[in-house]
């Protein structure tokens, strides 16, 4: 368990992987108390690392949309800004999970919700990590993105039900309603991209055409 004195960074990898590898077994004994300092302190080193990712990426311009002239400079501004929005978005996740914690008639306490949030901002990093495919494949890039969120509300109904005491059935109801919601912004977010390349093909094919007519114009 953690040490609530100090920082134990070995402490920090073996509950990383152990809410990763069998979440349910990690939330059965997974402690609500101890103050915020500790986690507050895992939201930023996840936040660093999945800085430290996005900063490569932009330096080596694959997968973002840092390349070009200000690659560089943009890489090192993203990887300070990802710090500080994991700080920020751990406070926030804690809201949301005590939200639905309140919903599954678990847990209201705000510190107990706030540890469970920033344990399931392990995914944060790995997403930052396997950004790269965005340069590779828009469509494998977003079902990779689909399957770790997707796996975090895995993570959140273990957390929910087995640390935050929350009823299973709301839990399962809830855990649904987050999958269904992100599928759904999945195929909304995939017919806005494809709606905006055709469209965007459209118009080079109607700048190009109108190119030749004036060519051909000015050659008669």
């Amino acid at each position: 368990m953690e040490n609530k004195n100090n920082f134990d960074f070995k402490e920090f990898i073996q509950s990383s992987r152990d809410v990763l590898v069998n979440p349910k077994e990690f939330y059965s004994r997974f402690e609500l108390t101890g103050g915020i300092v500790q986690p507050l302190i895992k939201a930023l080193i996840y936040g660093a690392i999945a800085g430290l990712f996005s900063m490569i990426w932009s330096f080596v311009h694959i997968g973002g949309a840092f390349g070009g002239m200000f690659g560089g400079a943009a890489g090192v501004g993203i990887f300070f800004m990802t710090i500080i929005g994991a700080v920020i978005g751990a406070f926030i996740m804690g809201v949301i999970v005590l939200v639905l914690s309140s919903i599954c008639g678990g847990n209201t306490d705000y510190e107990a919700n706030f540890r469970v949030a920033v344990s399931i901002m392990v995914v944060y990093p790995i997403t930052a990590l396997l950004s790269f495919l965005g340069g590779i494949s828009f469509w494998i890039s977003t079902l990779v993105g689909l399957a770790i969120n997707l796996y975090a509300i895995y993570m959140l109904y273990f957390g929910l039900t087995l640390s935050l005491k929350g009823k299973e059935q709301s839990a399962k109801v809830t855990g649904f309603v987050l999958g269904g919601l992100l599928v759904l912004f999945m195929l909304i977010g995939a017919g806005t991209r494809h709606a905006a390349k055709t469209y965007l093909d459209y118009g080079s094919n109607q700048i190009e055409n109108n190119l030749e007519s004036t060519e051909g114009i000015a050659e008669n």
